[in-house]
């Protein structure tokens, strides 16, 4: 399949900044939230630098072991995150790992700790305009190993298994704290399911990178901060087990760029 790449000092249309701005940069870490952008950038690696904020994505380059890596937001969803990726494969971007939160829904799994997933299941749209519904989402093998090596490396608790990715945060993800309290017949009974199926937390973007990275050439992975425990309640952790998680991300993260950047 033919690639576009894009000329050095084309400005991308959405993330607002050019090949030029990532210093050979072809690892990004992708974050949600915009407001954690700059903190990522900043314990992650070093030398870390402002380069643009336009609409959901805020971008800024920071240095492991002297590897430049971009990180960047995505925004919530599947179609912010799709419209992100596709900007940066054509700035030569090779290996993703999003940086997330999201709530658990297996006992076992305690508020604080992370979760890498190895697949998700789609109950997203987005990665239907990149594939067929029977298309496995998949993360990259080479990425989550590293993200496992790390993980082990560096004391951190975590778990491996599939998430499930929903459009939505409150209907799809069955959850009933809503302003209305309605979930369609269709997400109904859904959450047991999954629980029985072994899937390990619910999220939003997860399915999308996926499946638009397989489509792109990208190589994926994706670690989640646990910070909701649905098998207890709706609600989101203290501060300091939030932060706890995101500690936990940055330790398996940079260690997981090493190994990337080692090969």
């Amino acid at each position: 399949m033919e690639k576009h790449y894009a000329a050095i000092d084309e400005v991308m249309y959405h993330v607002g900044f050019a090949k030029s701005a990532l210093h050979g940069a072809a690892i990004a870490v992708l974050p949600g939230d915009p407001g954690r952008v700059q903190f990522l950038a900043e314990h992650i690696g070093e030398k870390a630098c402002f380069i643009a904020c336009h609409r959901e994505y805020t971008s800024w380059l920071t240095y492991v072991a002297e590897t430049p890596v971009l990180v960047c937001s995505t925004g919530m969803g599947g179609p912010s995150t799709a419209i992100c990726l596709e900007e940066l494969a054509r700035m030569g971007i090779t290996h993703v790992i999003r940086v997330g939160t999201t709530g658990t829904i297996q006992q076992q799994i305690n508020p604080g700790e992370i979760i890498i997933n190895k697949a998700s299941v789609r109950l997203d749209g987005t990665s239907r305009h990149y594939a067929p519904a029977s298309f496995p989402a998949v993360a990259s093998f080479a990425v989550t190993g590293a993200l496992v090596e790390a993980a082990q490396a560096g004391g951190v608790p975590f778990h491996v298994g599939i998430a499930v990715s929903s459009d939505t945060f409150w209907p799809g993800q069955e959850r009933y704290d809503s302003f209305t309290g309605y979930v369609p017949l269709q997400f109904q009974g859904t959450m047991e399911q999954w629980q029985k199926l072994g899937a390990l937390n619910y999220e939003m973007e997860t399915s999308a990178l996926f499946v638009t990275c397989q489509a792109l050439g990208l190589k994926a992975g994706a670690v989640c901060g646990v910070v909701a425990k649905r098998t207890d309640s709706e609600a989101i952790v203290p501060k300091e087990l939030y932060e706890q998680a995101l500690n936990y991300q940055i330790v398996v993260v940079q260690g997981a760029i090493k190994r990337l950047a080692a090969k």
